[in-house]
């Protein structure tokens, strides 16, 4: 098992990508703190192994404070909320650029924040210190796609959030990297189909532009998580992994 005796901590993990992750280091023999605003989602985990749930709400900062205070030890953390707003530049609003970052961007950096001092102490006094995982995205720094134009620029953000964390803590035994998946066949993705005119186009539409000719699963997205909270990725840092099916060749 890769990651026994580790704690991970994971964000929006009540299902989608997050779920995928916690399950997969759950798996692996690390003891995982699964978080979500949505305490209904979190029920899933009930029997199953190595799984701690908590409701988290990742835009109040004294929360995750709170929450990462609680745990002894974080080896792990895998930032994963966030949401995607749709349209131009034109049809972009201050409310929902700030509720991007907010959550995108923000919540990463009062995460990253509350670990580090811990992640520096273990390192200090065992000499292992911590891998802080980001989700970001190939609509990014990494690619601009039509009609998401708050979404891609806080991705961007999350790139450039991981490098300047990773070049920080490279010497104190903390790595920061981010994934960049492609798209993602989970409920968010399902509910933003449903929000379209034509939801059947609208899903045709979205694998059309994998040049897979399929979307992803979560669960495809997962292993990368697994690989970079291990000791098998552990001279990488400072790195965006593309999971995108193809869209950056």
């Amino acid at each position: 098992m890769r990651l026994k005796g580790k704690i991970a901590l994971v964000t929006a993990a009540g299902q989608g990508i997050g779920q995928a992750a916690a399950l997969a280091m759950a798996a692996e023999g690390a003891t995982v703190y699964a978080t979500d605003v949505n305490a209904e989602l979190l029920k899933s985990y009930e029997g199953v192994a190595n799984v701690h749930t908590a409701v988290l709400n990742v835009l109040d900062k004294a929360a995750i404070a709170a929450q990462v205070a609680s745990l002894p030890r974080i080896d792990i953390v895998f930032n994963c909320a966030g949401f995607v707003h749709n349209g131009s530049i034109e049809l972009a609003t201050d409310e929902d650029w700030d509720f991007a970052f907010n959550l995108n961007v923000r919540s990463q950096f009062w995460m990253i924040q509350a670990v580090i001092p811990k992640m520096v102490a273990q390192f200090a006094q065992t000499g292992r210190g911590g891998s802080i995982i980001n989700m970001a995205s190939v609509c990014s720094s990494v690619r601009g796609l039509p009609n998401r134009f708050i979404y891609g620029t806080s991705k961007a953000a999350v790139i450039g959030l991981t490098k300047s964390v990773a070049a920080d803590y490279v010497r104190q035994g903390i790595r920061c990297n981010a994934i960049c998946p492609g798209t993602v066949d989970t409920p968010s993705l399902q509910d933003r189909i449903n929000s379209y005119a034509d939801p059947v186009q609208a899903r045709q539409d979205f694998i059309n532009r994998q040049p897979m000719g399929r979307l992803a699963q979560a669960a495809e997205i997962a292993p990368i998580v697994t690989f970079l909270a291990s000791d098998e990725s552990i001279f990488a840092t400072g790195n965006a992994y593309m999971v995108d099916g193809g869209m950056t060749i």
